[in-house]
């Protein structure tokens, strides 16, 4: 096959470990390590981050986005993961330029990997109308204490089975999770599905909420305490985690909680119910539950109560608070049941200018533009 040179620049443009250069429309990145020069496509082969915006490590060049490793001369992936390879080209120096040749690109290529269980298609296996209980308030295991939203919970579910659901209860404290590590702040399209976090970490058992809000719930009942005026820690490290199920609707036209209802139980010394429960309806609004008439109950004996053990004692023992949670709870399935038997026509989403490109088209972009400022994607 004839070469085919393109003249890059003279060396002295390329001492840096990374350079991005562009090549007839096609973004490369350009190496230099002890002043030898090797160049690979631009694009990581995951998700099409921007590989020179990354670190060259050893001869492998990492990308910024999930951490995936391409040999800086060669292309192939780090060692154990040799197929996981993107593009390289041929170099040559001559009068003190550095020229490429075009004509001796390799092939990318992507060793077989086992598709993560929580990509899988989301189907709603038969069955019985199925309730998940989450309660976000934390405690120290060994001095274990009462707690009244977990307490009201208990009821909803209760209830929820005396209807004839099935029912389960996740106690976030009860799980090991790693708090969200900003990937969407990196590029709207490095918050990948499943979380990049849970691909990458075996052990992050966050991967249990995942799985029953997205494949096994029809109905979500979360209780939550309030914690100076807003919900608990253990929520909102959860909540930020669930970016990468709201993130794709609007990276992928992607709705993966369909058809779903979700509501709440929100108590606390302090008065603050109106805000955590309006933050609520908004945040499981914008993952695409539904929600029924009345979606919370709330319970606070306000700001000056400090006398704890009298609002236990009152939540103990409050027959219309804990009535409350039952038909929280009646309400909640109610919905679902008259959901799951509406035989719903598909409709595309308009989400207003927040629509995102696919992955493939991105990635292709990627490779056309010089400037990597977005992108998608973990091994």
């Amino acid at each position: 096959m004839e070469k085919d040179f393109k003249d890059l620049g003279p060396i002295c443009d390329f001492f840096a470990p990374l350079t991005r250069v562009k090549v007839d429309g096609r973004s490369l990145v350009v190496t230099n390590r002890d002043g030898e020069f090797g160049v690979i496509d631009g694009a990581c082969s995951h998700l099409g981050g921007p590989l020179a915006d990354g670190r060259l490590v050893g001869d492998y060049v990492e990308c910024p986005w999930h951490g995936w490793k391409y040999h800086r001369c060669t292309g192939a992936g780090e060692p154990g993961y040799e197929l996981d390879a993107t593009a390289a080209f041929s170099l040559e120096v001559a009068a003190g330029r550095l020229l490429i040749d075009m004509s001796s690109e390799t092939a990318r290529g992507r060793a077989p990997h086992e598709p993560d269980p929580l990509s899988r298609p989301i189907v709603r296996e038969p069955g019985p109308m199925r309730v998940l209980g989450i309660s976000t308030t934390n405690m120290n295991a060994e001095l274990s204490r009462f707690s009244t939203s977990e307490n009201l919970l208990d009821l909803a579910l209760v209830e929820a089975g005396s209807l004839g659901a099935e029912c389960k209860t996740i106690r976030l404290r009860d799980l090991k999770f790693r708090a969200c590590e900003g990937y969407y702040s990196k590029s709207a399209r490095a918050c990948s599905w499943p979380c990049s976090i849970t691909q990458s970490d075996p052990e992050d058992e966050l991967r249990e909420v995942y799985e029953g809000l997205v494949h096994w719930a029809d109905v979500l009942i979360l209780a939550t305490p309030i914690r100076w005026g807003n919900a608990s820690s253990l929520f909102y490290k959860m909540a930020e985690r669930l970016n990468a199920i709201q993130n794709q609707v609007t990276i992928a036209d992607r709705t993966l909680i369909r058809n779903k209802v979700a509501s709440f139980i929100i108590t606390g010394g302090q008065d603050n119910v109106q805000q955590v429960s309006g933050q609520m309806l908004n945040f499981f609004g914008e993952l695409g539950f539904h929600f029924p008439q009345f979606p919370f109950i709330g319970h606070s004996r306000g700001w000056s109560a400090e006398d704890m053990e009298h609002n236990i004692a009152y939540v103990k023992h409050n027959h219309v608070l804990r009535e409350a949670a039952q038909d929280l709870a009646a309400r909640s399935v109610r919905l679902s049941e008259q959901i799951l038997k509406r035989v719903e026509e598909e409709r595309p989403v308009n989400l207003h200018g927040r629509k995102g490109r696919s992955t493939a088209s991105y990635m292709e972009s990627q490779r056309e533009e010089t400037d990597f400022d977005e992108g998608a994607g973990t091994k």
